[in-house]
């Protein structure tokens, strides 16, 4: 199975358009246009019933206390967590594509709207999608001005002054069953477990991305 994406080469840097923030020299960062990257596929196994999509971060700082605060910097050699961006299930295999912008297009304060997401397929047939609450909805707990339940894409925010440069890692899965077992709300840890088991295939693409202005600047 392959994976791709016309919004991105794969390695590259992710564009600003699909970012949560950008580099703004004011303020460090400012909100950007948050849309949902292009993605494509092919050579689903024979056999497969349904697809999984899930985005994650796996170089989130592990311990946060010096995460965004002037005059201090976040060690590239911290210990690192996963944070999910998001988790779209029950993708029907008949499915190639999802076009920049279908999921998300600027930031919504408090968060959109989900698990469920009406989609209507090329021939018109209607397809109910779920989505999974992504790891927004933990950071801005504390934020009365952005808090809620942060359902479907959201995109790459990392630190504006870690060391690190952060990966974003999109992975397809090829499923033997029509629809996850899961009800109501689900966050990507969740998901992750539920597939087990039942995963035929995988394939998966990355892009990355910086709001450190001098680790930014490495990867033009």
């Amino acid at each position: 199975m392959r994976i791709w994406s016309e919004s991105f080469t794969e390695g590259g840097v992710i564009p600003p358009a699909c970012a949560f923030a950008v580099i703004d020299p004011g303020s460090h960062v400012k909100l950007s246009s948050n849309r949902s990257p292009h993605l494509a596929w092919a050579d689903v196994p024979d056999g497969a019933k349904s697809l999984v999509l899930i985005c994650h971060d796996p170089d989130v700082p592990s311990v946060g206390d010096k995460v965004n605060q002037e005059g201090k910097t976040v060690p590239a050699a911290l210990p690192r967590v996963d944070f999910f961006h998001w988790s779209l299930v029950d993708i029907p295999v008949c499915l190639e594509s999802l076009a920049e912008g279908m999921f998300s297009d600027m930031v919504t304060p408090h968060g959109k709207t989900g698990p469920l997401v009406p989609f209507t397929i090329k021939n018109g047939t209607e397809h109910q999608l779920r989505q999974g609450l992504n790891d927004y909805t933990g950071w801005f707990a504390e934020d009365p001005t952005m808090a809620g339940e942060y359902y479907g894409y959201d995109g790459p925010c990392p630190p504006w002054n870690d060391e690190r440069v952060h990966t974003y890692v999109f992975t397809l899965y090829a499923l033997d069953i029509p629809r996850l077992p899961l009800v109501g709300r689900f966050t990507g840890a969740e998901l992750r477990l539920a597939i087990r088991g039942h995963i035929l295939d995988e394939a998966c693409t990355f892009g990355v991305y910086s709001l450190n202005p001098a680790v930014a600047a490495t990867l033009i």
